[in-house]
């Protein structure tokens, strides 16, 4: 089963959220609309800005773990390799 290893932003250089999920689609919408109370809905960490697809969800519960274990700076780095401008990734229906 496929999983997803995602990071949301409220904007660029703001405060972030990690999270795994095996529908990405379904937790954006739920992120994004405030229907899950907690971190995310309080600090208004809406905007996909990195996203890593795995094979199995244990990888992807295995590197979410260890991202959680990055200093902050690593995971901004880590954003802007592949998200340089810092992006909405679920913008254009990807995800």
């Amino acid at each position: 089963m496929t999983a997803y290893v995602y990071m949301l932003a409220s904007g660029r250089n703001g405060t972030l959220y990690l999270g795994v999920t095996t529908d990405l689609s379904r937790r954006l919408y739920e992120h994004q609309k405030g229907l899950l109370d907690g971190f995310s809905k309080r600090y208004g960490v809406t905007r996909l800005v990195y996203v890593e697809e795995h094979e199995r969800v244990d990888d992807a519960i295995g590197r979410e773990k260890q991202l959680k274990g990055w200093r902050r700076a690593w995971k901004i780095a880590l954003i802007e390799e592949s998200n340089p401008e810092w992006h909405d990734l679920s913008e254009g229906g990807l995800f």
